[in-house]
């Protein structure tokens, strides 16, 4: 397994995309990336790269059998990114991860209200998504009480009080303890559409 700058690509990866290449003959390198990088719709992708789509600020990552190349746009967003080749009963399929796609990772010394929509961002919103819900941070006062509002499938959902205290709260202020001393909703989910009756 090969972990160039904390891209992964695994060894079943590599060597899928190493008989891909085999087959292709005028292909002999390719190119990860993110499409919309730092928005939710953002998308990891890997495509052929030909010699003359290289470009001079590209991330060289070396592997036995090709070069992958990564644009600097999509570079910080791929951090943590881990691209496999997985076999089940189902079949094969190559999976890409990229935890950072739709927001970069941050450091510690962050603002707290950055550091907090990047975790809503990586951590609720992919669990939320499931159900076809959303949560956004709207503010965090000066107390530490993150004001948060439910979107799509969350809105008028009657099990929202629960995902918001056993869920939500629980990990932030787990996550950010000595900082955030609640989290509120601040959705009316009373009016507007009802997502569910």
């Amino acid at each position: 397994m090969s972990d160039t700058n904390t891209i992964t690509i695994t060894d079943t990866a590599q060597s899928h995309f190493g008989k891909l290449l085999e087959q292709q003959p005028n292909e002999t390198h390719i190119r990860v990336f993110v499409v919309n990088p730092g928005t939710p719709n953002a998308e990891c992708g890997v495509s052929y790269c030909p010699p003359e789509a290289v470009e001079s600020s590209d991330l060289v990552l070396n592997f036995s059998n090709f070069n992958a190349y990564v644009d600097e746009i999509s570079l910080p967003f791929l951090e943590d990114a881990e691209i496999d080749f997985v076999t089940d009963k189902m079949g094969s399929q190559l999976t890409l991860k990229a935890p950072n796609a739709k927001m970069r990772k941050l450091d510690d010394n962050a603002p707290l209200m950055a550091r907090v929509e990047y975790a809503i961002q990586t951590q609720v919103n992919p669990q939320l998504a499931s159900h076809g819900g959303h949560v956004s941070l709207i503010s965090i006062s000066d107390s530490g009480v993150a004001l948060v509002q439910f979107g799509g499938g969350c809105n008028g959902c009657s099990m929202v009080d629960v995902t918001l205290k056993e869920g939500i709260e629980k990990q932030l202020i787990e996550q950010f303890s000595g900082e955030l001393t609640a989290v509120r909703d601040s959705t009316d989910h009373e009016s507007g559409e009802h997502s569910y009756m």
